[in-house]
């Protein structure tokens, strides 16, 4: 086991590192931060800050010096980078797992070769492609680039073959995966942590909803019969053991009427177990660090249900901030905000939480609160 006063290491500085480097820095740990973003949300709570590109070889070289253990905080994090600090110190989750995570087509095929639940998808490497897709996945469809696609970004719904031609031309990404529009009754994600012993806890899983692709807000325990709570999370915790997964894995998923159907897996915690932070006895971020300093992992019992809403920069007026006292006046409601110094549309700038007695409960005072913090701008 790894234990404080240990440097830990981040690839990647944005809000997830942030609350990463909260919990390593409560348990006694000290932080370096990784990242070429000067003004980094997560550097601003760290020890030290390495302010240089993912792959510079002199600051990877002293993040491996330094630090006796070392995780990313995004899916995007160069692969081979965390390969590199592997052979020198230990990296949790490895480069191999990051690389399955940030290309949709090594994703989906490797989740489909391995009997995991998936909708139906055509891979597209060239224009050339184009026609056997069609053949395979019906329209309506999303065309999504294999890589850097997030939050809405990289994708394009279609509804004819002449409309993906268009769609593959303008996306100008050489690989696309296409997927067959699915008519969804929910999406529900699985957090859980893997520890080096192979033993897996899962989180509550949450109920998610999205709007413009990014997501909007996470209701939890999730509004799911128990019988697919519990298959979602025997995918979730098989899907980790396959990959020897050590860490906090997030698997998103589409609850058709046939069942479920595995949408993304993300390599981190994830934006939809931040109410873990507010509501269960140990947070997704406290479990990340556990799970890289071979720690036991901690309880993930929920104490009550709980409402997660994105803040994004839409709601910033143009000078000034928010009427942050429509949060903070509510006795059950949590504030939480990333430190980014620049608002804009889209931009995940916080969150809040809302802790009732019932999810419904929680729902009602968390959309109270969000049109309230709407009508100001």
């Amino acid at each position: 086991m790894i234990l404080p006063p240990a440097n830990l290491g981040l690839l990647g500085g944005g809000q997830l590192g942030r609350m990463f480097t909260v919990a390593a820095r409560t348990m006694g740990y000290r932080v370096t931060v990784l990242d070429p973003d000067c003004l980094s949300p997560a550097a601003e709570m760290a020890n030290v800050h390495l302010c240089a590109p993912y792959d510079d070889r002199q600051a990877l070289a002293e993040l491996a010096a330094s630090c006796a253990a070392i995780t990313t905080e995004f899916e995007n994090a160069p692969a081979a980078s965390l390969d590199a600090l592997g052979d020198q110190r230990t990296v949790r989750p490895t480069g191999k797992s990051v690389a399955i995570a940030q290309d949709r087509i090594r994703e989906k095929t490797f989740l489909r070769d391995n009997g995991f639940p998936v909708g139906p998808f055509a891979v597209i490497e060239s224009a050339m492609d184009l026609a056997s897709a069609v053949k395979s996945v019906r329209f309506p469809a999303v065309l999504k680039t294999a890589r850097f696609g997030y939050d809405g970004k990289g994708q394009a719904k279609v509804e004819s073959a002449d409309e993906l031609e268009r769609a593959y031309a303008a996306l100008r990404a050489p690989a696309c995966v296409l997927e067959q529009f699915l008519a969804l009754q929910c999406e529900v994600s699985v957090v859980l942590g893997r520890g080096t012993d192979g033993q897996t806890r899962c989180f509550p899983i949450a109920e998610n909803q999205h709007r413009h692709g990014i997501l909007d807000i996470s209701m939890v325990p999730a509004r799911i019969e128990n019988s697919l709570a519990d298959s979602a999370a025997k995918h979730a915790m098989r899907l980790a053991q396959v990959l020897d997964y050590i860490g906090v894995l997030a698997v998103e998923f589409f609850v058709v009427a046939e069942g479920l159907l595995i949408n993304e897996i993300a390599p981190r915690p994830h934006n939809s177990g931040h109410y873990t932070i507010d509501a269960c006895v140990t947070s997704q971020f406290e479990q990340q660090v556990r799970t890289l300093c071979g720690l036991p992992l901690g309880d993930t019992r929920l104490h009550c249900p709980v409402v997660m809403v994105n803040l994004l920069g839409d709601i910033w007026p143009e000078a000034g901030e928010p009427p942050w006292n429509v949060v903070l006046s509510h006795p059950d409601a949590k504030l939480h905000l990333y430190g980014k110094r620049e608002a804009r549309p889209g931009r995940k700038m916080g969150h809040f939480t809302v802790l009732a007695s019932t999810t419904e409960r929680a729902l009602q005072e968390a959309l109270a609160i969000k049109r309230r913090l709407h009508a100001w701008t």
